[in-house]
């Protein structure tokens, strides 16, 4: 079942320096929720609160009603959260197939001592992973590269090769960062296809970080803008893109990034 996430009061300050001030919002579940604002505005902050990698300074976050802030992301993965990166993190020198059944770690069963001494269960679950990690690829336009080396393969395919990854573990709440980036047209025309049959098909409420505002307006059913920490609006991407404190925000910030 799809999760509902709630953020309220959500602050992050490093030494002296606030990074997120009181940031609240609450994300139905099956929704497809943006968070988008100008660089530095604190959105992969906001979301390593979310997954686990930095633990709040203050305020609440929950998952279907449970606390979880401060927990760590492994323990994340036991309340359904499944998670990609700006900078995909694969095992390159292993196969797209076994990059994908990582994915699945916290669905097997037994211990440490079973998988290495090869039982029986061992081996049929590791059987059942690799057929539903093959059947995910090639659901995904991946099957052709399921044996073949993560490095042998392009930055945008290894933006595929983690969201595959990211399914094995069957999330009840994704987090999506940038998942666009560094991606040509046709690429971004595919993923927008991705997630709009994950949106009608998987049981699954999905948050993005994203800079591509097409991708946000087609995708989305609301957004949270930020703009240095804080919340600065919600609404639908539309109202976003109207809001005059948002153009100012990304006007401004874009003004002084070319003065630099």
């Amino acid at each position: 079942m799809a999760a509902r996430l709630q953020l309220e009061g959500v602050s992050l300050h490093f030494g002296g320096v606030t990074v997120l001030r009181e940031v609240g919002f609450d994300v139905e579940p099956g929704q497809v929720f943006g968070l988008v604002g100008p660089n530095g505005a604190g959105k992969t902050s906001l979301f390593n609160c979310i997954s686990g990698h930095y633990r709040p300074s203050g305020g609440s976050l929950r998952i279907d009603g449970v606390e979880v802030r401060g927990a760590r992301p492994a323990s994340m993965a036991g309340h359904g959260l499944a998670r990609t990166f700006q900078h995909p993190a694969l095992q390159l020198r292993e196969t797209v197939l076994e990059n994908v059944m990582l994915g699945a770690h916290a669905r097997l069963p037994g211990g440490p001592l079973e998988w290495s001494l090869r039982l029986p269960r061992a081996l049929r679950a590791e059987r059942a992973l690799r057929d539903e990690a093959l059947a995910l690829l090639e659901e995904n336009g991946l099957g052709w590269a399921a044996h073949t080396r993560a490095d042998e393969l392009s930055h945008g395919l290894h933006k595929g090769v983690e969201l595959c990854r990211a399914l094995m573990m069957r999330p009840k709440l994704l987090l999506l960062d940038e998942p666009a980036a560094g991606l040509p047209h046709s690429e971004v025309e595919q993923l927008i296809e991705t997630v709009r049959r994950l949106q009608r098909d998987a049981d699954v409420t999905i948050v993005i970080v994203e800079h591509h505002m097409g991708l946000i307006a087609a995708l989305t059913d609301r957004v949270v803008v930020l703009d240095h920490g804080a919340k600065l609006m919600e609404g639908t991407a539309a109202e976003a893109q109207s809001d005059p404190r948002v153009l100012e925000a990304y006007i401004g910030r874009e003004e002084a990034d070319d003065a630099a």
